[in-house]
């Protein structure tokens, strides 16, 4: 399969045209189109352009709003609920991290919840926003509409993988924590399925409960099975816990969730933006997290070519690499989005072999 190289501008441009022309606000093009493409350069691709062709399905049906904004259910000041009416979550998260940031500076802390979101794409994308300007930010997201992972003990899925994340400065760039309540996502789960591949350990439940491989039993069989939580079989409590608590932080504090039975694909959110300033101080914060960061990083590795990571690492790497160099994209991905450039008649970005 052939790979091609497309340049970080071009691909912001082409982003923000498709999302333009199919009718989206420009400023939220705009938003969304730089946070999917900078997804992209951290290497995290399956929340990158590839959701560009699902988010345009979803403005054609309706269901994804492209105009307008979110509508402010309560305002305290240290405190805001937002029903954010299905407009795009990239765009509704990164406004909510830009209205929180001046009021953490003015009071140590700033808490959004967010119902009725769309799609809001690569958590630590949206972190590092907040990061890179020294807060601390923390994100955690689920859909209530969705079902793909089982409490522990059960067998009918009742949550989504329901991701959490937690991102902050150090001295070279942020560490990204990003993860689920899920040993696996959805996403990974639909594209094993579509490739025709088994997981490489059993990641998966199928209805009775079984630990399984293969991605069908999410995806093709009836009734169906589930995504494993956190920890397995020997230790999901840990990641039953996890997700119970990002329920309660996305859709108990946001007064909006599974027992109103929403049927549109979405999310809640809780976003909480925290200035260091306002505890010890933002120095100390950065003595205490630098130490450990250099700490954790020299650590000695248990194979002498891998040394120690921090979340954010690898991000940090690829977004330089994406810079000097460009993205690269398989046939597939490509395949993909020129159908959508065809459809609205925009240009594709030159590919270079």
């Amino acid at each position: 399969m052939a790979s091609h190289n497309l340049s970080v501008d071009a691909l912001e441009r082409f982003a923000r045209a498709l999302f333009v022309a199919a009718g989206m606000d420009a400023d939220k093009a705009a938003t969304v189109a730089r946070l999917m493409v900078l997804t992209d350069m951290m290497g995290r691709r399956t929340h990158g352009l590839a959701m560009a062709p699902l988010y345009l399905a979803e403005i054609r049906k309706g269901t994804m709003r492209v105009t307008g904004a979110p509508t402010v259910v309560k305002d305290t000041g240290a405190t805001m609920v937002w029903d954010g009416d299905y407009l795009p979550g990239l765009w509704l998260v990164n406004e909510a991290i830009d209205v929180a940031m001046p009021r953490a500076e003015e009071s140590g802390v700033a808490t959004v919840a967010i119902r009725k979101s769309h799609h809001i794409g690569c958590l630590a994308a949206l972190v590092k926003q907040a990061a890179d300007k020294g807060f601390v930010a923390i994100i955690a997201n689920s859909d209530p509409s969705g079902r793909r992972v089982a409490p522990y003990g059960g067998t009918e899925a009742l949550f989504t993988p329901n991701p959490f994340a937690v991102g902050y400065p150090i001295a070279d760039h942020p560490v990204l924590v990003d993860m689920c309540a899920s040993i696996t996502t959805t996403s990974m789960t639909r594209q094993k399925f579509a490739a025709g591949e088994l997981f490489e350990h059993p990641w998966l439940l199928d209805a009775n409960g079984v630990p399984t491989r293969d991605p069908a039993v999410l995806e093709n069989a009836q009734p169906p099975g589930s995504i494993q939580l956190m920890g397995g079989q020997e230790y999901g409590h840990k990641g039953f816990g996890l997700a119970l608590m990002i329920e309660a932080l996305s859709q108990g504090l946001s007064g909006h969730g599974r027992r109103d039975a929403p049927k549109r694909w979405g999310g809640n959110v809780f976003l909480q933006v925290i200035d260091p300033a306002f505890f010890a101080g933002r120095d100390a914060f950065a003595e205490q997290m630098d130490y450990l960061a250099d700490k954790s990083r020299t650590n000695r590795p248990i194979r002498a070519d891998r040394p120690v990571r921090l979340p954010g690492d690898q991000a940090a790497h690829s977004i330089e690499a994406a810079r000097a160099h460009g993205i690269v994209y398989d046939d597939d991905t490509l395949g993909a989005l020129s159908k959508s450039a065809e459809q609205f008649g925009i240009t594709m970005p030159c590919a270079s072999r």
